[in-house]
């Protein structure tokens, strides 16, 4: 390559660096924060109203889950979870409600190719590998507990 050649790549590539947004770390991580707070916030909201209105507090506690699934699959349904997560970032990815949103938006985007091989076939494209290392490791971990049980250590 000719001289001119290696300083007008260079000059591209300066120019290419310059022009990349830098994030903005500090906003990210303070909203996530705040939002992810909030949902958990919700959620204990949910929970303390269950018991006030004369549920048990472990039938309540087997109730939250259940309703947090459902509001977070509501509001993916309807496309609300989305612009929240747009705006928060990692902070939607609270367990209950994340795992919801991981459930149905490949649900929703693959039912054009039918309940079976859309629904049902992608449904688990992003959970997926969560539940089965999830499910893996905690097998792995319930086996070592009872060896050691057996052991007389635990």
């Amino acid at each position: 390559m000719a001289k001119e050649e290696k300083k007008i790549i260079k000059d591209f590539e300066n120019i290419s660096k310059e022009m990349v947004p830098k994030p903005k770390y500090f906003k990210n991580i303070l909203l996530a924060f705040l939002v992810g707070g909030a949902i958990c916030t919700i959620g204990q909201f949910i929970l303390n109203m269950l018991i006030k209105f004369g549920i048990d507090e472990e039938t309540a506690k087997l109730w939250l889950p259940i309703i947090m699934i459902f509001i977070g699959a509501l509001l993916t349904g309807i496309g609300v979870y989305d612009k929240i997560a747009s705006f928060a970032g990692a902070g939607t990815i609270v367990p209950i409600t994340g795992f919801s949103n991981a459930m149905v938006s490949p649900a929703i985007e693959f039912k054009k190719e039918g309940f079976v091989f859309g629904v049902a076939a992608k449904m688990f494209t992003i959970a997926g590998p969560v539940l089965v290392y999830g499910i893996g490791t905690s097998v792995i971990i319930g086996l070592v507990y009872y060896v050691l049980g057996l052991m007389g250590i635990v």
